[in-house]
C-alpha cells in the first residue's frame, strides 16, 4: 500500500479541534467545493441516536463526490473503524468498504500540545488497477489536504 501523509499545527487546544473534526459537519466543512460532496446517508451503530453529529465507532457514510464537476459522481461509503481519546492524544480511522479505491484507511490523529494541536493526516491505499499514484497523489491529495488544512486553520483558529 502507498501512503500519504500531512501535519499541521494549530493555535487551538486539542478539545476543540478534536471535536469538530469528529463530526459529520466538520467533514462537510473540510471538503473542498471542488470534489462536489454530497452525503447521502449516514448509519449509526444499533443504539446510537439518529440525531448525533459525532462520528462514533460503526458509524458508515455514504458519499459521492464529482471532483471538479467532471464525469460521474463517485460512490463513496466509509465506516468509522476505530475512535480513541487518551489523555493528550486522540484519533479515529476511516475505512473506505465500496468505491473507487480497493483499498483506502485514513488516520486522523490529533496531540495535544498546551494551547496547540498537531493534526496529522495519513491515509494508506492502494490505487486503482494497481498502480501508482505517486504522481497523481502530489496532484489529487496534496492540494485537498491543503485546502482541508486552511479551511481547519480558518474555522477553529480564528473562533
Amino acid at each position: 500500500m502507498e501512503t500519504f501523509e500531512r501535519d499541521l499545527r494549530l493555535r487551538a487546544p486539542l478539545a476543540d479541534v478534536w471535536a469538530f473534526h469528529s463530526t459529520i459537519d466538520g467533514l462537510r466543512a473540510l471538503t473542498p467545493d471542488w470534489m462536489h460532496l454530497r452525503v447521502d446517508e449516514i448509519e449509526r451503530p444499533g443504539d446510537e441516536r439518529e440525531d448525533t453529529h459525532v462520528l462514533t465507532e460503526g458509524t458508515r457514510i455514504h458519499m459521492s463526490v464529482q471532483p471538479f464537476g467532471v464525469g460521474p459522481r463517485q460512490r463513496w461509503v466509509s465506516r468509522i473503524e476505530e475512535r480513541v481519546e487518551n489523555g493528550g492524544m486522540a484519533y479515529f480511522v476511516d475505512v473506505m468498504e465500496d468505491g473507487p479505491f480497493p483499498e483506502w484507511r485514513h488516520t486522523h490523529l490529533f496531540y495535544g500540545d498546551g494551547d496547540e494541536t498537531l493534526l496529522r493526516d495519513r491515509v494508506e491505499y492502494r490505487a486503482p488497477l494497481g498502480r501508482s499514484l505517486d504522481g497523481p497523489a502530489k496532484l489529487f491529495f496534496e492540494p485537498m489536504f491543503r485546502q482541508r488544512h486552511r479551511r481547519t486553520r480558518e474555522i477553529l483558529e480564528d473562533a
